[in-house]
């Protein structure tokens, strides 16, 4: 159910908050979190008589839900996340809180904003101090696997997972640090460029390729050592995937299932009318001064495509395997993504904006207690540690400013109808910050133009009613909050600061011998398969699934 936007503002207070007072808050409600106790596998929302569920959380990369067959899409093939959405509920509203890989996944993992945690950017340690959802999950007796990519920068490379199966597959140093001193100068070195376009094409393999194999297989592999072994705690696996992040190259497979001709061109836009950050981004990604070709874009559209039904594929692999070892229907499975990609919409590629294809990102749902529904309320990643701690049985700290989601996809009444959203990192000098609620979504950066967006009467964000007079009234309601929630000459100062010292740390770590924070995952090779301190005969009906019973 919608709230009115048009008839009232909802006051709040502002967010921004000390760092260091936060962590420490957080970690007194992360210690008071545990009053449900270890060992009781109830919760508010599952009947205690039934085992608290295994947590399966697969995760894209740059995947915006408008472009899978689950939300609508004709020529996109998502057979898996349709079959998932077929019985469980699909969340229609879903953002981001920040449209950047590391921000968006630490903000995530947090339940707390950029401004809270200092996530500005690609190059922002996130602190060992912040409890993630990982902490929480442990304390609630919860096994916390991660496979795949998380995009962690700083020593800490687990941030509360038991496990880490994988290394990442970005560097965890501050090499990748914007300068707002010098917003001006392009990052040639390692940022976007029209070559992406260029290449776009099909491959034997990639980078991006090899990695995701590795994750899946991870993945699976754990499922089933899971399955094997007796440890009879619930899982949390996380298996995080790269695709379908550009480059747009994929496997002959996944390429050959697109007809070439079905792939369809971005929509038209007049580029004099773009917002001031759009044009930074097509600057920043020389979209402007290189451009590219009609068929570029087709062939970066379609390696896309073909990468998020490669994405699917695993999904689908990981859920058979659950239904193989005969965890499916003690699952909850979620999918989600980091945040979207504009794929060509308003001239633009990648991320970095607060526009529908960059902002939303899917969520599906799917396993006991979800409804087979479809949830219109707005969402975001801030929701997603209390939604997790629900299905655990245990409260979230009360400072978090995200609720549990469990009511809204197992059929009951969810009031909420909004989120918030900020950006502090490439393609501008200032912090942007978003605020949706109901249909309405507002953006606001001092030094651009405001701009207001009905999302559901105007999709693609064509007319911008931030000077409507007959939406005055809205506009100053949403600027005069903007204003109560955010002081942006405060987070401006403490951005910089921070990429001040950020640069200097680089130069330094880099005037030597580089010691890595990369993880490097343990292999225990000495006990793996046979070995000779082991009873082969009791070996191999240990290591069988399902037992064998003679």
């Amino acid at each position: 159910m919608f709230v009115d936007a048009c008839t009232e503002i909802k006051p709040h207070l502002p967010i921004v908050v000390c760092p260091l007072v936060c962590a420490v808050n957080a970690t007194e409600h992360l210690a008071g979190s545990i009053k449900f106790g270890l060992n009781d596998r109830s919760g508010p929302w599952y009947p205690r008589a039934m085992t608290r569920p295994n947590i399966l959380f697969v995760m894209a990369d740059q995947l915006a839900p408008h472009f899978t067959s689950t939300y609508g899409h004709t020529v996109v093939k998502t057979p898996n996340m349709d079959a998932l959405a077929a019985r469980g509920a699909r969340f229609d509203a879903a953002y981001c809180h920040s449209p950047l890989c590391a921000p968006a996944r630490f903000t995530m993992l947090s339940g707390l904003p950029v401004s809270e945690i200092g996530a500005w950017d690609n190059a922002s340690e996130f602190p060992a101090s912040v409890p993630t959802l990982a902490h929480h999950l442990s304390i609630a007796n919860y096994r916390t696997i991660l496979s795949g990519k998380m995009h962690f920068v700083g020593p800490d490379q687990l941030h509360g997972f038991e496990e880490r199966l994988t290394t990442d597959i970005y560097p965890a140093d501050f090499a990748w640090t914007p300068n707002w001193e010098k917003a001006d100068e392009r990052i040639d070195k390692w940022y976007h460029n029209m070559d992406v376009l260029q290449d776009a094409g099909e491959a034997v393999t990639t980078y991006q390729i090899d990695y995701d194999e590795e994750v899946g297989y991870a993945a699976r592999r754990k499922l089933l050592d899971m399955a094997r072994d007796t440890d009879d705690r619930p899982f949390f696996l996380c298996a995080s995937f790269i695709h379908p992040h550009d480059p747009y190259v994929a496997r002959p497979e996944w390429w050959n299932l697109y007809d070439h001709d079905d792939i369809d061109m971005p929509d038209d836009w007049d580029l004099d009318e773009l917002d001031p950050h759009t044009l930074r981004i097509r600057t920043g990604i020389q979209a402007d001064t290189v451009g590219y070709t009609d068929e570029q874009v087709l062939n970066a559209r379609h390696g896309y495509y073909a990468n998020v039904s490669y994405f699917d594929d695993w999904l689908g692999k990981l859920v058979a395997t659950l239904e193989e070892t005969g965890q499916l229907d003690n699952t909850i499975v979620i999918v989600t993504s980091d945040h979207g990609d504009m794929l060509g919409d308003r001239g633009a590629w990648f991320k970095m904006s607060f526009h529908e294809r960059s902002a939303r990102v899917p969520l599906v749902v799917a396993g006991p207690g979800v409804a087979n529904s479809t949830v219109n309320n707005v969402c975001s990643h801030l929701d997603f540690v209390p939604t997790l701690l629900d299905i655990a049985g245990h409260d979230a700290p009360d400072h978090l400013p995200g609720r549990s989601l469990v009511p809204a996809w197992s059929g009951q009444d969810d009031p909420v109808d909004e989120t918030f959203g900020e950006y502090t990192a490439e393609m501008t000098a200032q912090p942007m910050f978003m605020i949706r609620r109901g249909t309405y979504k507002y953006i606001h950066c001092s030094t651009d133009p405001a701009q207001l967006y009905d999302v559901a009467a105007d999709p693609l964000e064509r007319t911008n009613l931030a000077n409507d007079p007959a939406h005055a009234d809205l506009a100053a309601a949403f600027s005069a909050e903007v204003a109560e929630r955010w002081n942006s000459d405060e987070i401006r100062e403490r951005v910089v600061a921070s990429q001040q010292a950020r640069y200097l740390l680089h130069r330094a770590m880099t005037s030597g011998p580089l010691v890595s924070w990369d993880h490097k995952p343990a292999a225990d090779v000495a006990n793996a398969y046979v070995r000779n301190h082991q009873d082969w005969a009791e070996a191999g009906p240990r290591m069988r699934f399902p037992r064998f019973e003679p």
